[in-house]
C-alpha cells in the first residue's frame, strides 16, 4: 500500500525549485508496533522482580487485570498514533528530509551523496503486514536513520530513487531509474549452512560448557537458582551460536549490481543489503578447523560506518575468492605467505607457526590462527596508518609488530616479523599506501 504525499506542514521550500516541499508519511500500520510497548516493560519488570509481580497481580481480580491490558495496549496504540502523525519525510535535489518528535521535534537532513547504503529489512510480522523498513548507512554517522515502516513496493521504489539520485541522476528522472538489474554470484544452500554450523568450534564448546559448568556447581551447592543462572546464559549463547546463526544466514544470496554487491538473507526476519563499491576496508577469511577437510571458509568484511559483517557464511574457496575479486577489483588472494622466523617461538611457543605476511601491489595480507586461521586482506588505499611495534622480549630477539589502521577503525597486525623486515617494510607501506590513494577510483555509487 502506497501513502500518498501529505500537504506541507510548514514553511520549509525546495530552494532550487521554488515551491512548498511535499512530505510524505510512514505506513498507516506503523502505530501498531508500540502498541505493545507497555507490555513489554510490564513483561520486564515481572521478570526483573517475579515474586513482587506475582504478589502484586493476585491481589488484582480478572477483569481489573483484563481492563488494564486493554488500557495499556489501547494508550500505547494512541501513542503509536501520535509519533506516526507526527513523522514526515521528504525527498529534495540534493537530500532526504526525516521529521520525527511529538514533544521534542528532530529534523534529520541526510546528504543524498553521502549514503553509502539503503537496505530493506522486514521482521515476520512485518512480511505479515506487506510493510518493510528502509535503513540508510551515512558516511560519518554513528547509527543509521531508518524509515519504519513502508508499504514493501513503495520502499523498494524509494530505495532505488534514493540510491538513483546518490549516483548523481537527475532529480526529475531517478525516479524513472528504478531498481538495477543483480546477477546471482553465490546462494547457500540450507543444509551446508547446517552441516558448517555444527562444524564450528564455538558451538562444541559453549554446549560442552552448558552440560559440565551447571553439573558442576549443582554438585557443589545444591541451588537451583544457581544453576539455572548459569545455564539459561551458556545455553542462550550455544543457540545463538548455531539455532540463531541458522535463522539468520538463511537462504543467503549475493549478487552483483552497478550499486554494489547485494545481500539477501535471512528466514523469519528478511534483510537485503548493500555492499557499498568502494567502501570495504579490509576482508578477512575465516577457516575453522573441522571445515578444511571440505574446502570451505567464512568471508567477514569491515566497511567504514557500516554494520555489514559478513558476506559469505559458508562456501569453497574458489567459489569465496571469486565473490572477494568482486568486492575488491583487481586483488587476488595470495596463495603463499612468509612464515616469521623460528627465534619468534620463544615469544609465542607453537602458536607462531600460524603467522604469515605477504605484501602485494595491491593489497597488505597478514595471517594469524593455527586452530582457527584468519587471513585479512588490507587495500593500500585503505590503510590510515601503519606503526611498528616492540616490545622488550621481541626487541632483544631481533622482532617486531607492524599494525596496519583501516579507515572501518579496525587494525591488521603482522606479528613477530624480523626488525630489519618490518622497518622497511614500515616505510614501503606508507609509500605504497599514498600511491593507492592516488590512483584509487572514487567511491561513488554506480561508479
Amino acid at each position: 500500500m502506497t501513502t500518498p504525499p501529505t500537504a506541507p506542514l510548514g514553511a520549509d521550500k525546495d530552494i532550487r525549485e521554488g515551491k512548498p516541499l511535499l512530505e510524505r508519511r510512514l505506513h498507516p500500520v506503523t502505530p501498531l508496533r508500540r502498541a505493545w510497548a507497555p507490555v513489554a516493560v510490564v513483561a520486564g519488570w515481572a521478570v526483573h522482580d517475579p515474586n513482587q509481580a506475582q504478589e502484586q497481580l493476585t491481589k488484582l481480580a480478572t477483569t481489573t487485570l483484563l481492563l488494564g491490558f486493554a488500557a495499556a495496549v489501547l494508550g500505547g496504540a494512541f501513542y503509536g498514533f501520535l509519533t506516526w502523525w507526527f513523522t514526515h519525510f521528504a525527498v529534495t535535489d540534493t537530500e532526504l528530509r526525516i521529521r520525527t518528535g511529538l514533544l521534542f521535534r528532530r529534523t534529520a537532513h541526510i546528504r543524498l551523496d553521502r549514503l553509502q547504503a539503503v537496505d530493506v529489512t522486514q521482521p515476520l510480522l512485518a512480511r505479515v503486514a506487506g510493510v518493510a523498513k528502509l535503513k540508510l548507512d551515512v558516511i560519518g554517522a554513528d547509527k543509521k536513520d531508518e524509515l519504519a515502516y513502508l508499504g514493501e513496493d513503495e520502499a523498494r521504489v524509494l530505495r532505488a530513487e534514493l540510491l538513483a539520485r546518490a549516483a548523481g541522476f537527475a532529480p526529475e528522472t531517478a525516479h524513472e531509474v528504478g531498481e538495477a538489474p543483480v546477477r546471482q554470484l553465490l546462494h547457500v544452500p540450507a543444509g551446508k549452512l547446517a552441516v558448517s554450523l555444527l562444524l564450528t568450534g564455538a558451538t562444541w564448546a559453549t554446549l560442552t560448557a552448558a552440560l559440565v559448568v551447571p553439573t558442576l556447581l549443582w554438585l557443589a551447592t545444591h541451588s537451583v537458582w544457581t544453576v539455572l543462572a548459569t545455564a539459561l546464559p551458556l545455553l542462550g549463547a550455544a543457540g545463538a551460536n548455531t539455532l540463531g546463526r541458522f535463522v539468520s544466514e538463511y537462504d543467503w544470496t549475493v549478487g552483483e549490481s552497478p550499486d554494489g554487491l547485494r545481500i539477501d538473507h535471512g528466514l523469519l526476519d528478511r534483510t537485503h543489503e548493500t555492499v557499498p563499491p568502494g567502501r570495504v576496508q579490509t576482508v578477512r577469511i575465516v577457516e575453522p578447523l573441522m571445515w578444511r577437510r571440505r574446502g570451505w571458509v567464512r568471508v567477514e568484511l569491515d566497511v567504514a560506518g557500516s554494520s555489514n559483517s559478513v558476506l559469505v557464511p559458508v562456501a569453497p574457496r574458489e567459489v569465496a575468492e571469486s565473490v572477494i575479486a568482486r568486492v575488491l577489483p583487481g586483488v587476488t588472494v595470495p596463495a603463499r605467505l612468509s612464515r616469521p622466523p623460528r627465534r619468534a617461538g620463544w615469544c609465542v611457543p607453537f602458536w607462531w607457526r600460524g603467522y604469515g605476511l605477504a605484501v602485494t601491489d595491491t593489497v597488505f595480507v597478514a595471517r594469524h590462527g593455527l586452530l582457527r586461521r584468519n587471513l585479512a586482506l588490507v587495500p593500500h588505499a585503505k590503510v590510515q596508518s601503519v606503526r611498528l611495534k616492540q616490545g622488550p622480549w621481541a626487541r632483544f630477539k631481533g622482532l617486531a609488530h607492524i599494525h596496519v589502521d583501516t579507515g572501518a577503525n579496525k587494525r591488521v597486525t603482522a606479528r613477530l616479523r624480523d626488525a630489519s623486515e618490518a622497518a622497511e617494510l614500515l616505510q614501503s607501506q606508507a609509500d605504497r599506501s599514498r600511491t593507492g590513494r592516488r590512483e584509487a577510483r572514487p567511491d561513488r555509487w554506480m561508479a
